[in-house]
């Protein structure tokens, strides 16, 4: 045994890196072991004042309490005990996803066994626990199947909670478990209370029905989904014979959901719907917000091409309309998320990009009148809080570097703004603030620090409690290849004669001399470039960077490059420019930073430059393989949309408007117009259970690299969505195909090879 136990020694240390030498990264380091993941927390703050409620673990027993904490003083309450959340009859206390509090604090109610629908687990079981009577009820009744219900939420009164079912919605009484049936679907085309693929995807928007005020109405979204084109999907390998999946997708250009927004009368029991002009399938009613102090609520409603945001006052009786105001642009326009309203409910603060920057503005309900709070030449990424009492709003920007994120507070109309994150602080902050903005929740990273979470207060920024600092993680980064990060701005020609500087990050391999010219690095480039995200942030991205990082390990030097049109926080100038210009403007600016880089970097190698992409970043990387084939010699296109005319309309027509009347963008913009340019080495990866980007699409671009005689690499994973992670090991089979495919088609210095 003894000999044994040594030989097993010896084995371990002939495995293990040498006596001072780093234990490089692996895909299965990264990918299946999991061993750089972060540690969390999260919090529901309280709907006023400045406490919040976590779940916690039972030391030494099963289910978890929810403590109330004034994070001030640390003062803990027990408000539920796990041992309260024991059903009638059963002997472990419910598990709990998520939760919230009745509006009294007098109840809870608790979401578990959740299901995925699309993107998110949004359906599940839903229970009440009577804080009072220490009871826990089930809600949905007998004949409710199991993770059936959705979106459920106390009443104003906290006497009812109304839900979604079946594509309707319900209210149940919690003291006698009557359940009223608030809506009716005519045909299995009627969604309400919820909504259809294209709004979920592209206006964030799923759980679509509100309380009134009073608690005496419900409003809710109704989708017609008639004449929308069906979209099917085919299920292979779960069953023993083949299972289609088909829903409703709207595509570029075709026959949207007719939206309507309906309003029913507890008191009476009728339901009225919210006259409004123009055809419903050409308009997209985005967000709903009730008027404190009335009986109104706030509509927003955008135009097909979205363009302009109509603001409505709604009157919940009589479901008459008033325009308050309009936002325009001559591109397009968002819905806003942040609207805060003033305590006497005559002014609510709204987001517009009317000057040429994000800004705050307040207006007037009754007359529209707008009075900017945030002037300034600077974008305000998100606003989180409004002090009526100092005048000030508090907001996330960045105005001297859009690649980090940090607190501000400014007072109204004044041009001056303070920075509320410490000046020593640089990288990517979030904030969950309470509800007085008294207190909150940091988060601060970096893109190789992992992010710490503690708790503050404000405005002065004082620690109050560290609650995740992630030391064993940072520990084991620091016990990696050391190497180097870096941002930096590239300049680019503008088109008009002059410059553009484009935010750009590098990853350096370890001991790569810049004075060394006789030594040349492979180039691989990340992209995404078009208007919905960005990738040059100085944030934690967890494994996605621990790949890039085990590329650059390897001997790559991985560089990203927010180019024109990107999201950041640079002016509606800059996010603008790429108004039916995608796939156009965009792979240009990327292929004249590749040039740029090469040019100030003579350790790059010109004949050894990789792209690789995912979802929007896979088309770009098509473009750029297809469009510039001299540049780019190896790219790696996974989810992509070949052609544009195949993608949804809300997303590809607000930045494209519709093909009628952008005829040659769409053309000149989709990959597959370039197809037959192809010259490097090109590996296409595709879901065939991609609700989001279709592998229909895909197969349309094999066809016509196959009838351009172009050889490629493809990889299908079967069932696999948008986000190829389901089922037993894809996603380290994925990053280890990737790996094996950069190494071989674009290859490392010898010296490098780890």
């Amino acid at each position: 045994m003894i000999a044994r136990s040594l030989f097993l020694v010896a084995l371990a240390l002939l495995a293990s890196p040498a006596l001072g030498q780093q234990a490089p990264l692996t895909v299965e380091r990264i990918f299946t072991n999991k061993e750089f993941t972060a540690d969390s927390f999260s919090a529901n703050w309280m709907p006023e004042g400045g406490n919040y409620f976590v779940k916690e673990p039972v030391d030494g027993g099963e289910g978890n309490n929810i403590v109330l904490i004034d994070p001030k003083t640390n003062q803990r309450s027990t408000l539920v005990s796990a041992k309260q959340m024991v059903p009638v009859g059963a002997k472990a206390p419910i598990e709990i996803e998520s939760f919230q509090v009745s509006p009294d604090e007098k109840k809870i109610l608790v979401f578990n066994n959740t299901k995925r629908v699309w993107r998110r687990n949004t359906r599940g079981d839903y229970w009440v626990i009577d804080l009072a009577t220490a009871t826990v009820k089930k809600l949905g009744g007998d004949k409710a199947a199991e993770s059936s219900l959705m979106f459920a939420k106390f009443s104003p009164d906290s006497k009812y909670v109304a839900y979604v079912r079946d594509r309707n919605i319900y209210a149940e009484n919690i003291s006698t478990g009557q359940i009223s049936q608030v809506t009716q679907t005519e045909t299995e085309d009627i969604i309400n209370g919820t909504s259809d693929w294209v709004y979920e995807e592209e206006l964030s928007l799923r759980d679509a029905f509100q309380w009134s005020e009073d608690g005496n109405a419900i409003v809710f979204w109704r989708f017609d989904t008639s004449g929308v084109g069906v979209f099917t999907m085919i299920n292979n390998t779960d069953e023993l014979y083949p299972r289609l999946i088909k829903f409703q997708y709207p595509k570029v250009g075709t026959t949207n959901s007719a939206v309507s927004i309906g309003i029913y009368d507890f008191i009476n029991g009728e339901t009225q719907f919210v006259r409004m002009p123009g055809n419903p399938r050409e308009n997209y009613p985005a967000r709903i917000d009730m008027i404190p102090g009335t009986n109104q609520f706030l509509l927003q409603r955008l135009n097909r091409l979205q363009n302009t945001n109509t603001v409505s006052a709604i009157d919940i009786k009589t479901g008459e309309r008033r325009v308050v105001f309009e936002d325009k642009g001559e591109a397009w326009v968002e819905a806003c998320d942040w609207i805060k309203w003033s305590p006497d409910g005559k002014h609510f603060t709204f987001i517009s990009e009317s000057d040429g920057w994000q800004h705050v503005y307040q207006v007037n309900v009754d007359n529209g009148k707008k009075e900017l709070l945030t002037p300034g030449d600077f974008d305000v990424i998100k606003l989180l809080h409004i002090d009526q009492k100092e005048k000030r709003c508090i907001f996330i920007a960045s105005p001297d570097d859009p690649t980090s994120r940090y607190l501000y507070s400014q007072s109204f109309g004044e041009t001056a703004t303070k920075r509320l994150t410490p000046a020593d602080h640089s990288g990517w902050h979030q904030y969950s603030l309470s509800a007085d903005g008294s207190s909150a929740i940091h988060t601060w990273s970096r893109m190789d620090v992992p992010p710490s979470i503690e708790t503050v207060s404000l405005p002065d920024h004082n620690t109050i409690e560290i609650k995740a600092d992630n030391q064993e993680l940072r520990d084991s980064l620091a016990e990696l290849t050391e190497l180097k990060t870096e941002f930096t701005r590239l300049p680019i020609d503008d088109g008009k004669g002059g410059k553009v500087m484009l935010d750009t990050s590098i990853i350096y391999p370890p001991g790569l001399n810049p004075q060394d010219k006789a030594t040349k690095y492979p180039v691989l480039v990340y992209v995404y470039s078009e208007p919905a995200g960005t990738t040059v942030t100085d944030r934690w991205d967890g494994s996605k960077y621990l790949w890039h990082r085990m590329m650059a390990e390897k001997g790559y030097v991985v560089m990203s490059f927010d180019t024109r049109g990107a999201k950041c926080p640079r002016g509606a100038a800059w996010r603008k420019s790429i108004y039916k210009k995608i796939g156009i403007l965009n792979p240009a600016d990327q292929a004249a930073a590749v040039k740029a880089a090469l040019e100030k970097m003579p350790f790059l190698d010109a004949d050894r430059v990789g792209i690789w992409g995912w979802s929007g970043g896979g088309s770009s990387t098509l473009n750029a393989m297809f469009q510039y084939p001299d540049l780019y010699h190896t790219g790696i296109s996974i989810a992509p949309v070949p052609n544009q005319l195949y993608y949804d309309t809300i997303y590809q027509e607000r930045y494209m408007q519709t093909p009628d009347l952008n005829e040659a963008g769409f053309r000149d913009g989709s990959p597959i117009t370039h197809a037959a340019n192809l010259k490097g080495n090109l590996l296409l990866v595709h879901g065939t259970g991609d609700d989001n980007c279709h592998y229909q699409t895909f197969e349309l671009l094999l066809n016509k690299l196959i009838a351009e005689n172009k050889q490629f690499k493809m990889f299908a994973y079967p069932n696999r969505s948008h986000a190829i992670r389901e089922y037993e090991n894809t996603t380290p089979h994925l990053r280890s195909m990737m790996t094996k495919f950069l190494l071989e088609h674009l290859p490392v210095n010898e010296k490098a090879k780890r």
